[in-house]
């Protein structure tokens, strides 16, 4: 493994827990902490994208260049994220299953087109 997989790997579990950690605070009202899951929540996406632009310096590779392209691909991602979880939430919170499946359908085709959408068609 390089070095700088392994230096990725350890920033973006550490963000990924705090991120996830400070959402699930923000969002769960019996636990009462909406305001320090914010804060948690930020620190985690400060660390994720730390992590993204310390692995690109280590491969040397060029800072990424905004364009439509990478606006809209970065939208589609997010809307693609968003009717996952929304649909995961009708399911499993609201008990409406039959349209929970089926948004979280939609949102799994919208992520599987940031692939040819990403990479290209050959």
């Amino acid at each position: 493994m390089k070095k700088s997989s392994f230096v990725a790997m350890i920033l973006g579990t550490i963000g990924g827990i705090l991120f996830a950690l400070g959402m699930c605070r923000t969002l769960i009202p019996e636990w009462n902490a909406f305001q320090p899951g914010i804060v948690m929540g930020v620190v985690g996406a400060v660390v994720l994208l730390i992590m993204v632009l310390v692995w690109r310096k280590m491969e040397n590779k060029n800072p990424i260049h905004v364009s439509g392209k990478t606006i809209g691909t970065v939208l589609l991602g997010i809307a693609g994220a968003l009717l996952l979880g929304v649909g995961m939430c009708l399911s499993m919170v609201w008990s409406n299953m039959i349209v929970g499946i089926i948004i979280g359908l939609v949102g799994i085709v919208v992520l599987l087109c940031l692939i040819p959408l990403t990479k290209g068609l050959k």
